[in-house]
């Protein structure tokens, strides 16, 4: 049933976006945009050390999206750049293959994005937030960056 995509913990993340904040000299910046519903992520990002250092992100998108990158911009500092690709594996997994949410005490909180599993054309928009992220540290490790809707 709908109702159970728009749970009231999606609905309460997604309110929770942080206000969209650009760097003014981000290490990589990524824009992803799914096909399914328009929504668009831009993410910047900074490394130090290994690890996100600093992130901006501007969300322009449905719930779904809004409550992703809600969850990873009140988390990604400090995470390391195999914890990020980790992190995008897992949630592919957990909605298109039925895997287990993503685990660890930062990430705990990607859980309520369980039940859009059932929702196989709401997985564009709810993936941005990690496929930018991903093209931001393609991008800085000197791999060419390969377009995802």
């Amino acid at each position: 049933m709908i109702s159970n995509l728009y749970s009231g913990g999606i609905l309460d993340a997604a309110a929770a976006i942080p206000p969209a904040r650009r760097l003014a000299a981000p290490g990589a910046s990524a824009k992803k945009i799914s096909r399914v519903c328009g929504s668009e992520i831009e993410v910047d990002l900074t490394l130090k050390d290994g690890v996100v250092a600093e992130f901006g992100m501007a969300a322009r998108a449905c719930a779904l999206g809004q409550a992703a990158a809600s969850i990873v911009a009140r988390n990604v500092v400090g995470a390391s750049v195999d914890e990020l690709y980790q992190l995008r594996d897992e949630m592919r997994a957990m909605l298109k293959d039925g895997g287990p949410p993503p685990a660890g005490a930062r990430w705990r909180d990607l859980a309520l994005l369980e039940t859009i599993r059932d929702y196989p054309q709401r997985h564009a928009s709810t993936l941005l937030v990690f496929e930018a992220i991903c093209d931001c540290l393609d991008q800085l490790a000197g791999k060419k960056a390969v377009a995802t809707p």
